[in-house]
């Protein structure tokens, strides 16, 4: 050992990028440990551990900015697909391994089940809202948790109008199935499992050349991911996440949560639960409408949220994105909002909850868990919700949010 004692030494350079906020660190860490504690004596473990699921998730979002609203929206105004085929590749990774669980049935002993749902009027009409929803709401059904977990008021708005417009939804969902409609369609039933992931594989990549296409076009070259700022463990608790790998970490704790929960990801039915219960203890009675007479709707509304797998793992990803926020040191929420972007994020939030719920799903439930599943609504879904994007984006500027731009 050297002579030199540590006092003699001189300081090292500080390594950048390691500050963090300290006192939201500390009570998102706690309160994540406390929320989880109770869902584990309130439920079970198996809830709990569903609870930990929602904060990984949200943690990766957060790290990666991992969502679907402005990806597709830098795909319509500027030409750029990157962001877009992550979602692709992660869609793909989970299809690998959810199309052949499926078929087995139960491979851990437990029966699952993919997001499959019927291919109808409602499935294209509830996306599109969904999709142009989403543009003036600022996020998707995933970006609004972690963002609002990420401490932004605007997007604590859309959350809210996003839980009015599902509940809405659940009071007129059974007048839209009576619309146009056939049943159920799933890819692996269809053509087994070689010929399910053939399908599925080749959709994921016709749209992935597509944008490489319409990229190159635009910029005569495709774009290169950006050189982060930082590396290791700075990176890791910092970020930027690189979209691609946390792209396929997406996947893994999808495939994680279909093994646990008994069914894929899912975001939105446990917007319209929490609209119901709200519903109720001001005394709307909710539990005479027809949808919450349905066996699953009746069972959750009947049971602590806490009991609900999708509630539980919402709230994992809203305390999760806030822990990476603090640590990351970028836990700042925002109050100073103009009205006419309050009003956009209120708008938005109406039309993706009922949209979702006429949709069987948002942007994980139905895009990302139904494609991955093998569920032709999934392929619909996307259509409809991407042309109902683009509608969206054109109508930004309306409230005084960006629109179209050339590059």
């Amino acid at each position: 050992m050297s002579e030199t004692t540590l006092s003699q030494r001189a300081p090292s350079a500080p390594v950048p990028g390691f500050s963090f906020d300290k006192g939201p660190a500390a009570v998102t860490a706690i309160l994540f440990v406390i929320v989880a504690v109770l869902i584990a004596q309130a439920v079970d473990i198996h809830q709990a551990v569903l609870y930990g699921l929602g904060g990984l998730l949200g943690i990766a979002l957060y790290h990666a900015s991992f969502g679907f609203t402005g990806g597709w929206r830098r795909f319509s105004v500027e030409k750029r697909g990157r962001a877009m085929r992550a979602q692709l590749l992660m869609i793909g990774v989970a299809a690998a391994a959810f199309i052949p669980l499926l078929a087995i049935g139960a491979p851990l002993g437990t029966p699952i089940v993919g997001a499959v749902a019927p291919v109808g009027v409602s499935v294209l009409v509830g996306a599109f809202m969904f999709g142009l929803g989403m543009q003036l709401g600022g996020g998707c059904g995933s970006g609004t948790l972690f963002t609002v977990g990420g401490g932004s008021a605007r997007m604590l708005l859309t959350l809210a109008f996003f839980i009015i417009g599902a509940v809405i939804g659940t009071a007129h969902l059974p007048m839209w199935l009576e619309l146009p409609s056939m049943p159920p369609i799933s890819l692996g039933t269809e053509f087994g499992i070689w010929g399910g992931l053939g399908v599925t594989f080749a959709g994921l990549v016709l749209i992935a050349l597509i944008t490489v296409w319409v990229e190159k076009r635009a910029h005569g070259s495709i774009e290169a991911a950006p050189v982060a700022p930082r590396a290791g463990f700075a990176r890791l608790l910092h970020g930027p996440w690189p979209m691609v790998g946390t792209g396929v970490l997406l996947a893994g704790l999808n495939v994680a949560t279909l093994l646990s929960a008994g069914h894929p990801w899912s975001i939105t039915f446990g917007f319209g639960l929490w609209g119901a219960k709200i519903a109720q203890g001001i005394g709307i009675p909710v539990e005479t409408w027809e949808f919450w007479n349905w066996a699953g709707p009746a069972k959750a509304l009947s049971n602590s949220v806490l009991a609900d797998n999708t509630s539980v793992m919402n709230f994992g990803i809203v305390i999760g994105a806030a822990l990476a926020a603090s640590l990351a040191g970028k836990f700042a929420p925002k109050v100073k909002v103009p009205f006419a972007s309050l009003l956009a994020a209120a708008i938005g939030g109406i039309l993706m909850g009922y949209g979702a719920r006429l949709a069987f799903g948002c942007n994980i439930g139905a895009f990302f868990s139904g494609i991955a599943s093998g569920s032709v609504h999934g392929w619909l879904w996307f259509v409809a919700a991407f042309a109902g994007s683009w509608i969206g984006i054109a109508l930004r500027p309306v409230f005084g949010m960006d629109g179209f731009k050339k590059s």
